[in-house]
């Protein structure tokens, strides 16, 4: 069984709003066997909408649309797929009122736009929004389901769970769709392949498996599509705990598991405490550990010495070092975390200086080097990475690698 996933509006395509519907609505079905053969954008344009419509109907069973159910003129799908149906319009009354309460409530003078939104189709199933004011619709067409839902996502998020998918589920005869994620951190995605291998060539061909690379970490997903998902997901389990035991040391968790959550399991599970000293990082790793419930049990603080006068006068690194060296380097980064675990009194610290860029890189330093270092009970560890060229990125890799460094660290 296969879908089509479409969301309407200028807005999407100019980049004025990002589109979380068709995310949202590929889970739902994914979840109940179907799968999303496409997922597209297109703009509020009635030949487009008609084309795109047209072409997702020949190849898949269902097609959902989000967008363009509004009161404005602007917002064209509910008259275009009307004419696509060669179906006349009518105002449904429960809709109507439904509106004009919704709209007295807020203060909101009923007029005849808003009344326009109880305009539908002859030919569709009406879906109630109890949510908002667009109402869903449901259109079929021989042994084909086309459902038009608003675009507000919250209101999409009520009529897919509430009408749409307990109607796909009556409507169409659904097989499972599996999947599991097993997430690993330690090892690059060429390096992680090559390790695995034997396992990866010994899936049999019904098993799909994909590598999804993060900052950090490599998520390895096994799928299996239109099968009976009870056996298939006793199956997908025993491959990964089989994989576990060639790869031990990198295996972070299941799904949305991450490093930082291991840590703050083992800190929390010995009762050891952590502080952080950034630099080129601002504050970001200890917003990955404070962002979990618990963290005040071992986190002590963390310290952003961006300039030097702080990395001197408040973590002690030493001033013939920043001078000899520069802040980015191996000295300064032992100094920043050894100072900071001294100064928080915590059993471990982790500190990162580098070069965040657009600016500030040179031959020697390019946009992207970052020194890390983790300090403990066991000494100080320090390492260099290239983190990439955008800022943003150079952040979020730096501070992947300097969880990544603790956890090893925990491990001694």
């Amino acid at each position: 069984m296969q879908a089509t996933v479409i969301t309407i509006g200028d807005e999407i395509l100019i980049g004025q709003i990002v589109d979380t519907n068709s995310v949202s609505i590929s889970k739902h079905l994914n979840a109940a066997g179907i799968v999303v053969r496409e997922k597209c954008s297109i703009g509020d344009d009635r030949t487009q909408i008609v084309e795109t419509l047209e072409r997702a109907l020949a190849h898949s069973q269902i097609v959902v649309v989000t967008g363009g159910l509004g009161p404005t003129k602007d917002d064209i799908t509910k008259r275009t797929l009307a004419e696509l149906f060669g179906s006349g319009m009518h105002i449904d009354e429960r809709v109507a009122d439904h509106v004009k309460g919704m709209l007295e409530s807020r203060g909101i003078a009923f007029n005849e736009l808003n009344r326009g939104q109880a305009l539908v189709p002859d030919c569709c199933t009406v879906l109630f929004n109890a949510h908002g004011t667009a109402p869903g619709m449901w259109f079929e067409r021989g042994e084909k389901v086309v459902v038009s839902l608003p675009g507000v996502p919250f209101e999409m998020e009520h009529l897919m769970q509430d009408e749409v998918m307990p109607r796909l589920k009556a409507r169409f005869s659904l097989r499972s769709i599996v999947h599991r994620t097993l997430i690993t951190a330690g090892l690059a995605e060429s390096m992680l392949a090559e390790r695995i291998a034997p396992w990866e060539e010994a899936l049999p061909p019904y098993l799909k498996l994909a590598y999804l690379p993060n900052p950090g970490a490599v998520r390895l997903r096994l799928s299996a599509y239109e099968v009976e998902g009870e056996s298939v997901a006793r199956e997908i389990a025993e491959r990964f705990e089989a994989l576990k035991e060639i790869i031990p040391e990198y295996v972070v968790g299941y799904e949305t598991a991450t490093v930082q959550e291991l840590v703050h399991g083992t800190l929390t599970g010995r009762g050891e405490t952590l502080a952080t000293a950034e630099s080129c990082t601002g504050g970001a790793i200890a917003a990955r550990f404070t962002a979990m419930a618990g963290a005040s049990a071992y986190f002590r603080g963390g310290v952003v010495a961006y300039s030097n006068d702080l990395k001197r006068e408040v973590l002690g690194v030493s001033a013939t070092d920043l001078e000899r060296f520069g802040a980015v380097s191996e000295p300064v980064a032992r100094q920043m975390a050894e100072g900071v675990r001294r100064l928080a009194g915590s059993d471990y610290a982790v500190a990162t200086t580098g070069i965040a860029g657009p600016s500030g890189g040179s031959d020697e330093k390019p946009v992207g080097t970052v020194w890390i270092a983790v300090a403990g009970p066991h000494g100080t560890v320090a390492a260099c990475r290239q983190c990439g060229t955008d800022r943003g990125q150079i952040i979020d890799r730096a501070s992947a690698f300097a969880i990544g460094m603790l956890r090893d660290a925990l491990k001694r």
